[in-house]
């Protein structure tokens, strides 16, 4: 491609979007630069402290638990508060534990301000997913959400690298400096993000006001729940990458540098193919992207049992890292699709809890079936899930209309979205535009 055809797609790649998202998308980068607890966790408490590998699992899973029982309270605080308090109180907690938690020594204070940062630090996700559905079109959703997937896959690659250098040195200044990153990040919202939460507006004659949403409306909304289910699976399908693939290699006898050099693929394709592969695939059917990404993702890992060699992991790693570019923004994009304006917290909040729950769970699927079948069985079983996935795909979506025409087959979608597109403007320019329309003639 030409310096001009390049140029072409960069433009292409970041015009159309608010300045707002933009200084989300900072926020976001900003916060993963810091990132420093979730990764190194287990080697601070295992080398650092002297603690056994049981107690440094035992943290971990304290951690992600946090994380799931944040999810439904952050997405609730998100629709009620607001995105942005949401934002502001989840970012400035996390920067109060994580330092809290680097001078902490008993095993008990240890493990409890773990679940502490675990709570705080997954509460912004729903808030911040809420907030780009806000105020992104919904023809560039889809981009939005890759341009956002791919800061935080960016800004985890350099900070890994750099956190790795600095635990060397001292595993206190990865939790301080990781610490005050979250408050540069809190900082940014503060001053540059303008809180998007749908006003109420004034409703013409005879209608309806937009139902209460509440829990149990989200539980009881069948599709949904079945895509936050399916979700779930695909999310217990690419953990496998961080807790079954080590141990798979070490099983074959290859060495944690053998596990990283492998699982840098990750990484490095999705820094380097997220927004190209993100340009060919927005314009397209998302039902049917969905069903080839979990298809491609529980047999990628499959494929895992035919490796011996690192070349060959690599290969592997490069299957479902694919699959995970495509299926990450679109399944976001789904999830928005789905989800009413005035109840897109408590969507995403949910959304959310699928994979912080499947974070939780996957160690625990990967030790029992490694040990009692061995790694073989692990494989065979990603390719089950992702197969049900596909099809699980394929029975929910078969009748989910397209967002963006406009064909009488599509109706009530291009109908929710004109709502949608009411609700986020000011109820000032809603007044003015009813009470023109009340004094023109009918036809």
């Amino acid at each position: 491609m030409s310096v001009a055809g390049l140029r072409k797609a960069a433009h292409e790649t970041v015009a159309g979007l608010p300045r707002e998202f933009w200084w989300l998308w900072i926020s976001t980068l900003v916060n993963r630069l810091g990132g420093f607890v979730a990764t190194f966790m287990a080697l601070y408490l295992t080398l650092d402290r002297g603690y056994s590998a049981s107690y440094a699992g035992l943290v971990v899973a304290l951690h992600g638990l946090g994380g799931v029982v944040s999810s439904l309270g952050a997405g609730v605080m998100t629709d009620r508060l607001g995105r942005r308090p949401t934002m502001l109180i989840a970012q400035l907690s996390t920067a109060v534990s994580v330092a809290v938690l680097g001078f902490m020594v008993h095993p008990g204070a240890i493990a409890g301000v773990a679940f502490v940062v675990g709570m705080a630090s997954n509460a912004s996700r729903p808030a911040v997913q809420a907030m780009m559905a806000d105020i992104v079109r919904p023809e560039d959703r889809v981009r939005a959400f890759s341009l956002n997937y791919w800061a935080i896959n960016l800004g985890f690659a350099i900070s890994s690298a750099g956190a790795g250098f600095i635990a060397e040195y001292s595993y206190l200044a990865g939790f301080m400096g990781e610490a005050v990153m979250t408050l540069v990040c809190a900082v940014v919202v503060f001053l540059k993000v303008p809180e998007s939460r749908p006003e109420e507006v004034p409703l013409a004659a005879g209608a309806r006001a937009p139902d209460d949403v509440r829990l149990s409306t989200v539980l009881r909304d069948g599709r949904y729940m079945g895509v936050v289910g399916l979700s779930f699976l695909v999310a217990l399908i690419f953990q496998q990458g961080y807790v079954g693939l080590p141990v798979a290699m070490g099983a074959d006898g290859l060495s944690s540098s053998d596990f990283g050099t492998a699982i840098a693929v990750n990484g490095v394709l999705i820094v380097a193919l997220q927004i190209p592969v993100t340009r060919f695939i927005q314009h397209r059917d998302p039902r049917r992207l969905l069903i080839i990404s979990s298809v491609l993702a529980g047999y990628g890992f499959g494929l895992t049992a035919f490796a011996g060699s690192v070349g060959v992991y690599a290969l592997t790693v490069c299957v479902w890292t694919i699959a995970e570019i495509v299926n990450a923004p679109t399944q976001t994009g789904i999830v928005v699709q789905l989800s009413p304006a005035h109840g897109r917290g408590r969507y995403q909040g949910m959304y959310t809890m699928s994979w912080s729950a499947a974070a939780l769970v996957a160690p625990l699927m990967s030790g029992f079936v490694i040990d009692h079948y061995g790694a073989d069985w692990l494989w065979g079983t990603c390719a089950v899930l992702g197969t049900v996935a596909a099809v699980g795909y394929w029975l929910l979506m078969r009748h989910l209309p397209d967002p963006v025409t406009g064909s009488p087959a599509t109706r009530p979608v291009a109908e929710r979205a004109v709502t949608e597109k009411a609700v986020t403007e000011k109820a000032v320019t809603v007044r003015n535009v009813t009470e023109q329309a009340a004094v023109e003639p009918t036809a």
